[in-house]
């Protein structure tokens, strides 16, 4: 039986979606229900997409709807007859299936799980069980290479025909932190190679892809990304635009609103990429602190571990350094709100963070040195030197443009204060809680969301006045996390101006 094709215009973001009205006569006929995965036809091209029943005339008898993203993949037009088909048996879940229950799984494993993927046959559903899996049932060490490795199989690789080719990244965990988009330009204007492709966020308000496409574009093809790193030797790009390790993308989009990251899965995802994209030296930031992704030097100093035997397994040279994580990196967090402090830092305006100029210079020099660049001690001289003349502002800027222009960030316009109810010192800044306080003022959904740090550890403030200012495009979401914020008391920790001096004294 044939069906006409009709577009719903529903987003469902990477999850192929198909609609049939309730008591249609061919789900009856081949037992279809609700939720049931069937395989859609059109000529040649295929997709597998899980069903759904409506009820309410969005499709018509005779008629199969399909959401935004599955009609894309598709790519027939709007009118055009289509079949449906039980699908083969999805037979890669039955690894999964033995990961939630413990055991170990093999590289030819995942190597099925992740085509499958790719190929877009799991639903939400299937995805969020291989998430779990790998969340409550840890990886081994063997099992993290053979997930990394089959992300990198499943996916485009670039060869940049370069001996060296440099790279840093982050753990995450802590807000703020946009200090690649200052490494880069600096390691660049030195006349080094870093083409960084970055992921968007997972867990936080922003990722360096958000937080850099508030300032040039980030999508760039294969080809223009060549173009800008052979006119720059750096560029500042999202990784899904030119799918390295796409499976990992897949998994995003249901780590993100579960609010999940686990070990394995962390470490795999940013080694897969990592690899996929040319590297084969990085300098990896480990942020340890009570509230942070990594909360002990004991946690730390394993993930350094894992990172440098998969690194080295893969043929990926990697240099962990540990930095403090008691709070955010800068003032602002959110992708406006953080693309203006890199801004302050790379043009030396008054008042730019301190905290994340002398840490982008620390990481610069790191890589500076364990890129053989310069000798032991003299990477951290020559990062800030390179700051400070200007250069390292005009490389950002170059890049933009060749990237497709540079622009200024465009900051929320509905905004309120948050105020300490005592005088005293800020003792401590909870990096979670603050983080979503900004997720749910609307970052990084809303570019221009989230939240601008007014204080920082270590500042004495008074009664009344503003610890951060909460940035929202609507006032429903700032009120969600004004809400939210006082709720929560403990995002900022102040000792009182009396304990304060009692221990002067």
């Amino acid at each position: 039986m044939s069906l006409i094709l009709r577009r719903v215009g529903i987003d469902t973001y990477h999850e192929n979606i198909a609609y049939l009205p309730a008591g249609s006569e061919l789900a009856k006929s081949q037992g279809f229900n609700a939720l049931s995965k069937v395989e859609v036809h059109s000529g040649t091209r295929s997709i597998l997409a899980t069903l759904n029943m409506t009820e309410n005339g969005l499709v018509k008898q005779g008629e199969i709807g399909l959401s935004n993203i599955a009609f894309q993949r598709l790519g027939v037009d709007e009118g055009s007859p289509i079949r449906l088909s039980h699908p083969n048996p999805l037979l890669s879940f039955e690894f999964v299936r033995q990961k939630l229950e413990g055991r170990f799984i093999e590289k030819s494993a995942f190597l099925s799980i992740m085509r499958d993927i790719v190929g877009h046959r799991y639903s939400n559903i299937e995805l969020t069980a291989f998430v779990i899996a790998g969340y409550k049932q840890d990886f081994s060490v063997e099992e993290i290479i053979a997930l990394t490795e089959a992300m990198i199989e499943t996916g485009e690789r670039i060869d940049w025909g370069l001996p060296l080719v440099l790279d840093k990244h982050c753990v995450g965990g802590i807000p703020g932190n946009r200090s690649t988009m200052i490494v880069v330009p600096i390691i660049a204007a030195l006349g080094l190679p870093m083409p960084k492709t970055s992921s968007r966020a997972i867990t936080s308000p922003s990722g360096t892809a958000d937080t850099m496409e508030t300032l040039s574009e980030v999508r760039l093809s294969l080809e223009e990304m060549r173009e800008v790193v052979a006119a720059e030797h750096a560029c500042i790009a999202w990784g899904g635009s030119v799918a390295l390790a796409p499976a990992d993308d897949i998994l995003i989009s249901v780590e993100r609103p579960l609010n999940l990251d686990s070990e394995g899965q962390m470490i795999a995802s940013i080694l897969a990429k990592k690899r996929a994209a040319g590297s084969n030296r990085m300098v990896l930031d480990i942020p340890i602190g009570p509230t942070a992704k990594v909360e002990s030097s004991e946690q730390a100093e394993r993930l350094k571990r894992l990172f440098q035997e998969v690194g080295r397994r893969i043929g990926l040279q990697i240099h962990p350094v540990f930095s403090e994580g008691l709070q955010p990196c800068g003032r602002g967090i959110g992708p406006a709100l953080e693309a203006r402090d890199v801004l302050q830092v790379l043009q030396g305006l008054p008042g730019h963070p301190e905290d994340l100029r002398e840490k982008s210079l620390f990481l610069a020099g790191e890589l500076l040195e364990f890129s053989g660049h310069v000798t032991s001690g003299r990477g951290l001289g020559l990062a800030r030197e390179t700051l400070e003349s200007g250069q390292a502002w005009e490389k950002f800027q170059r890049i933009a443009w060749r990237q497709g222009g540079l622009r200024e960030p465009r900051i929320a316009k509905h905004s309120a204060p948050v105020t300490s109810s005592i005088s005293g010192v800020v003792e401590a800044i909870h990096n979670q809680k603050i983080a979503s306080s900004a997720k749910l003022a609307g970052a990084p959904h809303d570019p221009g969301a989230g939240v601008f740090l007014e204080a920082k550890v270590g500042d004495r403030v008074e009664a009344g006045a503003p610890l951060f200012r909460i940035y929202a495009e609507n006032p429903e979401e700032l009120r969600f996390s004004l809400d939210y914020v006082a709720a929560n008391e403990d995002i900022f920790r102040i000792r009182s101006a009396r304990d304060v001096e009692s221990k002067k004294s």
